[in-house]
Parts: structure tokens; C-alpha cells; sequence
């Protein structure tokens, strides 16, 4: 059976998996995605009101696609590729190739064109991959993700088509929030669902979907019909997902737990932000609505995936330190902090909660790569004392 890694990862007492050797292009793939984060997260603090060092308007106006084509999605693109690779070859790996190209294509200060174009063929090639993967699992779980992906793809179009960012927004949403769902369904499996949960489940995902689709010809009705669907997911996410047990363990289980959960509040949080107040074209309550699911929701999923991820493709095991909490609760804190500025006009708090969210980003970052260093560090002592101890 074929399981994204994003799976199979928070299933509690999974193995590690065997190191692998990176290949220099995979390499280069993993480092167009970091580099579409700096650059994201520069750009956004420029746009929030931070004097830094000089950056072009274009690079500015690009923060929204570079942290969800240029990172996020060439991210995924590169799991499911990594999933496929043993029954499909190759080709899986053209979509987050493609999504590297959009990335150098933006940082290189090519026309908006050029990198619309390269993430649109990228998400083009990720909907085939999410195709293949339907094809040998139809399950319900498949099809959501696939469905997460065709978002994308039409967003995209849109995009190159010359819509406004606002308007690609719900597009964006529906194509992460369905990809984390579709992922947390399929680790459902293991608690034996019921048909009503399921339905339920199926229900919450349509009117996601339908609420987009409406946005095309009446925004404002459609991004509340969107909320309530966000609404009813994370309602169903807090209630069936398996972290509400793993929470209860320790270690690492507890850690995820504990992102995934809060990552579901501000999912709803966001779906009832959409439903209050519609569309709207930008300005604070637009703000306040994206990031409570973009940095709120998505970022707290990275936060509970990663510790597995990482240390995997290097073949590591990871001790997870008390420590790894700090930036989790600065990450939520901030995102208050933000969230409050932005509905009450405070802007000085709204910078700051801004600017303490990068900080949460690099916190997590340093302490995971500290984190994987020392596994590293350790399991080269052991093979060389086992060395000694056999001569």
C-alpha cells in the first residue's frame, strides 16, 4: 500500500527509516524550497511594516507564492514523489522541479509570468502524481488529496491568467487544508472509523469545495460557505484524530499531539473569520484571516511533522528536548499577538506579532537542526565504538 511519509510518521512506535544518500538534484530541490521561505517570510515583514535592507516591490508583492508554490508546494511535490518512486520511476519528480524552477524564476526577477507558468506546470504534474496515487489506492483519503491538488492547479491557471492574489487565496487554502486532511483521514484508518464519522468527514471536505468553486462568481458568498466548511473540518479533526491520544503519551507522540491540535483550533478559528466576514479584498481583516491558517493552522502541522521527516531522510532518531516547546507556544502567542493587532487596528502590535512569528520559524529551525546534528554526532560514536569493540 502506498503511504506518504506524512503519514505513516505520526503513527506511534513507527521506525526511522534507512539513511539515504541525497541526490545532488534532490539537494538542489530542498534548497530552492528553503530559499522561497527566507525570502517569504523577508518579504512578509517588509509588507507588515519592518524597515529592512532593500527589496524589489515584485519580490514584496510574491510573499503568498513563494511560502505556498515556492516552499509548500514544491515540499510536498518532492514526499509524494519520494512515496511513488519504487512503482513510478522518475517522473513524479518533474512537479517539485518544476516548482524549484518558479522559485529561481521569482528570486531571479523575471517577469510574474514566467513563474506563474513554472507553478503552474509544477501543480499540473502534481495532480498526474495525485492520480497515479488514486489509481493504486481509490480510497476516499486519495481522492481528497487529489482533490487538494486540482485547487491548486486552477488556482494557479488563474493566477497566470491574471486574477489578483485575493482571489486565488481560497484556491491556495483548499490546497493545503485538503492535503493535511486527506493525510489525518488515512492515519484515521487505524481507529476504524465509523460511516457516520466518514460521511461527516466527506460533508465538511464538499462544502470546502463547494465554497470555492461559488468564489468564482460571488466572492463574498463563496468565502463564507468556505468558513463553514473550514468550521466543520476542524470540528471533526479536533473530534476523530488520533492526536487527541497521542497528546496523552510522552515524548515525541505528545509533542505532535500537541501541534496538531492547536493547529485545528486555529483552523476554525480561520473558517469563522471567512464566515463573519466574506471576502474581502485586503486590508487587516484579510490579513487576520489568511495567517490564522496559514501560520496558524499549516506552520503548527510542519512544526508536528518535521521531527519526523528530518532525522528520517538522514537516518537518524531524534530525542525531542522540552525545549522543542518554546518556539511552538511563541508561534501561537505571536499569531494572538498579530491577529489581535489586525482586528483592532493596533498596528505596532500587529508588527510585532508579525516579526515574533519569524523568530517562532527560526527558534524551531535552529533547535531541529541542533536536534539532528547531535543524533548525527551520536550514532557516529556508536558505530565507532562497536568498531573498536570488535577489533
Amino acid at each position: 500500500m502506498l503511504r506518504p511519509k506524512l503519514s505513516t510518521a505520526l503513527i506511534p512506535g513507527s521506525t526511522t527509516a534507512a539513511p539515504r544518500r541525497l541526490r545532488p538534484a534532490r539537494v538542489a530541490i530542498i534548497a530552492c524550497a528553503l530559499v522561497a521561505v527566507v525570502v517569504a517570510a523577508w518579504a512578509g515583514l517588509v509588507r507588515i511594516g519592518w524597515s529592512l535592507p532593500i527589496i524589489s516591490v515584485d519580490l514584496a508583492l510574491a510573499h503568498g507564492p513563494l511560502m505556498v508554490c515556492g516552499a509548500l508546494m514544491t515540499v510536498i511535490g518532492l514526499e509524494r514523489a519520494v512515496a511513488l518512486q519504487h512503482r513510478s520511476g522518475e517522473w513524479p519528480f518533474i512537479a517539485p522541479a518544476l516548482s524549484a524552477a518558479g522559485v529561481a524564476s521569482v528570486v531571479g526577477g523575471l517577469p510574474t509570468t514566467f513563474s506563474a507558468l513554472a507553478f503552474s506546470l509544477g501543480s499540473a504534474a502534481l495532480v498526474a502524481v495525485h492520480f497515479a496515487m488514486v489509481r493504486m489506492k481509490p480510497a476516499t483519503f486519495a481522492r481528497v488529496m487529489a482533490a487538494g491538488a486540482l485547487l491548486l492547479l486552477i488556482g494557479n491557471v488563474f493566477w497566470l491568467s491574471g486574477w489578483p492574489l485575493f482571489r486565488i487565496a481560497p484556491w491556495w487554502i483548499g490546497f493545503l487544508v485538503l492535503t493535511i486532511a486527506g493525510e489525518r483521514l488515512e492515519l484515521g484508518r487505524t481507529q476504524k472509523l465509523s460511516a457516520r464519522a466518514q460521511r461527516a468527514f466527506v460533508i465538511a471536505v464538499t462544502g470546502m469545495g463547494i465554497g470555492i468553486a461559488v468564489a468564482v462568481v460571488s466572492p463574498d458568498i463563496g468565502m463564507r460557505i468556505l468558513g463553514l466548511g473550514l468550521l466543520a473540518l476542524a470540528a471533526w479533526l479536533l473530534r476523530y484524530d488520533v492526536a487527541r491520544r497521542t497528546v496523552r503519551m510522552s515524548g515525541l507522540p505528545r509533542f505532535i499531539g500537541a501541534c496538531l491540535l492547536s493547529g485545528y483550533f486555529w483552523l476554525g478559528v480561520g473558517g469563522g473569520l471567512a464566515l463573519m466576514f466574506g471576502a474581502v479584498l485586503g486590508g487587516l481583516r484579510y490579513d487576520a484571516t489568511l495567517h490564522v491558517i496559514f501560520v496558524g493552522f499549516v506552520f503548527s502541522m510542519i512544526f508536528g511533522h518535521a521531527p519526523i521527516i528530518l532525522p528520517a531522510l538522514l537516518g537518524v532518531s531524534v530525542a525531542l528536548p522540552a525545549q522543542f516547546y518554546a518556539p511552538l507556544v511563541l508561534l501561537h502567542a505571536s499569531l494572538a499577538m498579530r491577529i489581535l493587532g489586525d482586528l483592532s487596528g493596533w498596528f505596532e502590535l500587529r508588527r510585532w506579532g508579525g516579526l515574533l512569528n519569524v523568530a517562532a520559524l527560526l527558534i524551531y529551525a535552529a533547535l531541529m537542526f541542533y536536534a539532528t546534528r547531535c543524533a548525527q554526532a551520536g550514532m557516529l560514536q556508536q558505530r565507532t565504538g562497536n568498531g573498536g569493540s570488535n577489533r
